[in-house]
């Protein structure tokens, strides 16, 4: 059985001290890793429904093969594995700011580090998201992508920092649909129990269409469901190869 708590790392970086741990739930008897910045919970290997979901729900929304995907944050690993799952998907540039959080996958101090860092259609890219959305990506992962997943802030107005207001504004996303191909897909989670309408309204002047799912799991600590939303946003027009 595994020890009942391990402090795995802790690192100081731009927006606080960052810290991994591993503890044995006592309840269910599983190892839970988790994510702390300062003393605020950023995540845990107990709820991964919604992280798996930004992808999955996104990339349901495209057809063709060979997707060329960025996913903005890295923590655990969940949107990226899951978005590999899909054997449409060529190339995965998984977008962190924070090395501490990298190195926690290359070093596979995560469960599913050595998976995501030895799966040869993903890369780890350290960067702001925001300020590659804003200067645009390096070559290597280049415009025109077939799909952008992001799980990062905890809702569009509850931020890790407040330089990312800007992103969730209609000029914001504007600059989303302009790394999309046409018909491209924008696909976001938020830690919001419903979707926030004034939100999708700002998307929806934007985007083509904008479809909010509302993504129900057990939450063993409650003994009921937690729900989270997956805002699923389409670029205008279609790709002339059908993509």
């Amino acid at each position: 059985m595994s020890r009942a708590f391990e402090h795995l790392d802790s690192q100081q970086t731009a927006i606080g001290e960052i810290s991994l741990r591993r503890r044995l739930e006592p309840t269910l008897q599983v190892d839970v890793w988790e994510v702390k910045l300062g003393d605020t919970f950023l995540m845990s290997s107990l709820f991964t429904a919604g992280e798996e979901a930004v992808a999955n729900l996104g990339l349901a929304a495209l057809s063709g093969d060979d997707l060329r995907v960025v996913v903005g944050g890295l923590g655990l690993g969940h949107t990226a594995s899951a978005a590999l799952a899909d054997p449409r998907v060529g190339r995965i540039h998984v977008v962190e700011a924070l090395a501490a959080v990298i190195g926690w996958h290359e070093c596979h101090l995560v469960p599913l580090g050595a998976a995501l860092s030895g799966d040869e259609r993903c890369d780890f890219v350290h960067d702001d998201f925001f300020a590659l959305i804003d200067r645009g990506f390096p070559p290597d992962v280049g415009g025109d992508l077939d799909a952008i997943l992001l799980d990062i802030d905890h809702t569009p107005s509850h931020l890790l920092d407040g330089s990312h207001a800007g992103f969730y504004r209609p000029e914001g996303l504007q600059r989303v649909v302009d790394h999309l191909r046409p018909g491209g897909v924008f696909s976001l989670w938020s830690d919001e129990f419903s979707p926030n309408e004034e939100f999708v309204d700002v998307m929806r002047s934007v985007f083509a269409t904008v479809v909010p799912h509302v993504v129900a799991f057990p939450n063993h600590y409650t003994g009921g469901e937690s729900t989270s939303t997956i805002y699923v946003a389409t670029t205008p027009g279609s790709s002339p190869s059908g993509r």
